[in-house]
């Protein structure tokens, strides 16, 4: 129906930087907001980043003026550009978005993941 598929994640040093994109595809007649979430080792999922369908953005304050997030649109794109990573940025990033498929309703839907880990 609709899959998110993520791809970007690797191995960096401290201080480096990396670019996460997630591709949204299936049946879908409307894209709404998309994020970014990560888990690191033994703690919980927490919100990175969000991007509204106005472009508006919204940013936890561990990653604000590190990240930024992005979407395009036209290929149902959502990017995560991350600066000057730190060690404590290693985690599972997972991509989300709110989506309306053809004939559906509105979900939320997930990606499977890409690791980020950042040596020091």
């Amino acid at each position: 129906q609709v899959q998110l598929v993520e791809s970007g994640g690797g191995l960096v040093q401290a201080g480096g930087s990396l670019r996460l994109s997630c591709v949204a595809s299936g049946s879908i007649s409307t894209v709404n907001t998309m994020g970014w979430y990560r888990q690191g080792p033994g703690k919980q999922r927490e919100l990175v980043a969000t991007i509204f369908a106005g472009s508006n953005t919204n940013y936890a304050d561990s990653v604000k003026g590190r990240f930024t997030i992005s979407r395009d649109d036209a290929k149902n794109t959502v990017f995560l550009q991350m600066n000057s990573l730190k060690p404590e940025d290693t985690a599972v990033y997972f991509c989300n978005a709110n989506v309306r498929p053809y004939g559906g309703y509105v979900n939320d839907y997930w990606g499977q993941g890409t690791q980020v880990t950042v040596s020091s």
